[in-house]
């Protein structure tokens, strides 16, 4: 069963854009940016446990909170469904799709079989839009091709992983509301709420905190490591290319404001976004000196990288408080 007349949303980040894809199928068409905006979706957070071979560095809020919000700024309605059955939670998706209605699913990447890089990462999101005897049809990012397939083998693998940042099969679908949307005041008043919740971190590992302690974090990371050019080139790629932060998340929030200041012609909107023009060059230079600190485990680069961190935690400071200038 295959949806008829599916339109696949082309997206570089996986959270907007199985979000996008759920929109555009019920007939609401936002950019990108514009939904990662709406979803208050600027953030950063490092993270370290025991079980992880290295620490993890996001660039947006929390997994799950991003689709949340879009669809409360814009009254629609998320039906969400977990089950530790996987059994249950097949039979649930199957059942939608047979219905013609696009379903959202979070996973592990690590089983997916288009992905080349093959590294556990349970908070990766896709749109499902089909399925055959063997095989599950996904809407992914363009990194990923776009329109994907994975054996419905490897997609139960993926819903049910465990580890950080992982859901129990989660699936969600989304209808529209019944209010009549004012996409002007949505944007001041998602822009006020992401600003106060950056400048207000519950916790140091969080917001432009949370960079000021990844200055001082990198550098130990670097001593202890165990294999140098692993852990850090593979943290360049999933910030640059895997889409868990960096200048990725920056590029966009940036075309968020711009698209925004066209809207509502803010002044504070339009120093935020030349800010975010500057930090974004700033987080791709911190992917780089990753990659060379791998390539050649010469400290040098990774203490380069530590000066680079505190600059942006300053700058990004800066224009989060221009932004909660933005009155709703």
């Amino acid at each position: 069963m295959v949806i008829k007349n599916f339109e696949s949303f082309v997206g570089v980040h996986c959270e907007t854009t199985t979000a996008g894809c759920l929109l555009k199928s019920i007939g609401i068409n936002l950019s990108e940016p514009m939904l990662f905006g709406i979803g208050e979706g600027l953030g950063f957070l490092i993270w370290n446990m025991k079980i992880m071979d290295f620490p993890f560095i996001g660039g947006r809020i929390k997994p799950d909170l991003l689709t949340d919000n879009i669809c409360r700024n814009l009254d629609l309605n998320i039906k969400v469904h977990e089950t530790s059955s996987q059994k249950k939670a097949w039979e649930m998706v199957r059942e939608k799709i047979d219905q013609e209605k696009l379903v959202g699913l979070k996973l592990d990447c690590y089983h997916l079989e288009y992905f080349t890089a093959k590294i556990h990462f349970a908070g990766h999101y896709v749109a499902m839009y089909g399925y055959d005897s063997d095989y599950a049809y996904l809407n992914d990012t363009t990194q990923q091709g776009c329109k994907v397939k994975t054996s419905l083998e490897s997609l139960k693998l993926a819903r049910s992983e465990k580890g950080p940042m992982s859901s129990r099969n989660r699936m969600f679908t989304i209808q529209k509301g019944k209010t009549k949307l004012d996409l002007k005041c949505i944007i001041k008043k998602a822009i006020y709420k992401n600003a106060t919740d950056y400048l207000n971190p519950p916790i140091k590992n969080f917001g432009y905190k949370g960079i000021q302690k990844a200055s001082a974090e990198i550098l130990k990371w670097f001593e202890r490591s165990d294999n140098i050019k692993y852990e850090f080139q593979t943290c360049s790629m999933l910030m640059e290319k895997a889409g868990t932060g960096g200048s990725l998340f920056r590029n966009i929030y940036r075309d968020f404001l711009k698209e925004s200041y066209n809207l509502l012609h803010l002044d504070e909107i339009m120093k935020a976004y030349n800010k975010f023009q500057e930090v974004a060059k700033l987080w791709k230079e911190v992917a780089d000196l990753f990659y060379l600190t791998g390539e050649t485990e010469n400290k040098n680069y990774i203490t380069q990288a530590s000066d680079i961190l505190m600059l942006i935690s300053k700058e990004e400071k800066a224009a989060m408080e221009e932004l909660l200038k933005v009155k709703y």
